[in-house]
């Protein structure tokens, strides 16, 4: 248990260490603007799309499942709301519920592929999201459609000098941690994640929750699509791709202290795990790294992260 409980504070601590490391490359450099509040602030919200992905992984990986699909499950998501709105504010809910809309149907249908035909998670995502960047491929080659200035206030609005986006990821998260803390599904995720086969054999339908889970993982990723579309003004075919946020949305998930194994974590390691990857992207601004350079350090840092993990598992477990 004392194990168990210190690798609670692992993402913690290595947030601090982050921190640490970006105020004295800030100070170092002599470039002191970075340690402002508002610039603070602004790292979190250069992640939002990353955030509220991860927070949707979140719920995939807790019932040792994954999604690959979610990268270019963004670029459907913008585009569709992009071409869809066409620059018309009376198109923004209709555009908003086909995004949500498409958003559930790929989560079912990753989770019942991976139920139903038993395929591994890794190769069913995989598959869709193959599907989903032919379907963007055979239909568009450039940005699409435009999003009205009424819809752009998810990106650029401010509440109080906060960011309206920024504040809807606190929010996400927060009914994230709700969710699975006080009902009975976000129990039964724990339980499913930890333990599959005992769940199963105490009445749970654990097929029920896996898809659920596929659900609110697509659905967050479909939500991020509309966050980018806000964003950049207009919805494009690589944006989820470029953002790789497929592999980065798992590596904060992990680096946040939820096991690939599932079962165990939670979405508000996932929020540090987020923040720990803002502060090295800005560690690497500040220092000038060359943008290969800066792959390849993130690269390592995401293998070694995981690797701490992953040995930290194998000890609890013993």
């Amino acid at each position: 248990m004392r194990t168990m409980r210190l690798a609670e504070w692992v993402p913690l601590i290595l947030l601090a260490i982050a921190l640490a490391i970006y105020v004295a490359t800030a100070l170092a450099t002599g470039q002191s603007q970075y340690l402002t509040v508002d610039n603070l602030l602004s790292l979190l919200g250069r992640s939002i799309a990353l955030g509220i992905t991860a927070v949707g992984q979140t719920f995939a990986i807790l019932v040792a499942s994954i999604d690959l699909s979610v990268a270019n499950l963004i670029s459907v998501a913008a585009v569709l709301a992009s071409w869809i709105m066409a620059g018309d504010p009376a198109m923004i809910w209709p555009a908003v519920a086909a995004v949500l809309a498409v958003g559930a149907v790929v989560g079912l249908a990753n989770g019942l592929v991976v139920t139903q035909l038993e395929v591994n998670p890794f190769i069913a995502t995989l598959g869709m999201a193959l599907l989903l960047q032919g379907l963007l491929s055979a239909s568009f080659n450039n940005f699409a459609g435009a999003v009205p200035v009424e819809f752009q206030v998810f990106a650029y609005g401010t509440v109080g000098g906060v960011s309206i986006s920024l504040l809807f990821l606190i929010a996400l998260t927060v009914a994230a941690w709700a969710f699975l803390r006080f009902t009975r599904a976000g129990s039964n995720i724990y339980s499913v994640g930890g333990n599959a086969e005992a769940s199963r054999l105490a009445g749970l339908r654990t097929t029920r929750v896996v898809i659920l889970s596929h659900v609110i993982c697509s659905l967050c990723a479909a939500v991020a699509g509309l966050y980018l579309a806000s964003r950049l003004r207009s919805g494009a075919p690589w944006i989820g791709r470029d953002g790789v946020y497929d592999l980065e949305s798992i590596a904060v998930v992990v680096i946040g202290g939820t096991a690939l194994a599932g079962g165990r974590g939670g979405v508000w390691g996932t929020l540090v795990g987020v923040m720990i990857f803002s502060l090295i992207d800005s560690i690497f601004n500040i220092t000038g790294v060359d943008a290969f350079a800066k792959q390849i350090l993130r690269g390592v840092i995401i293998v070694v992260a995981v690797a701490l993990y992953a040995a930290r598992s194998r000890r609890i477990e013993a």
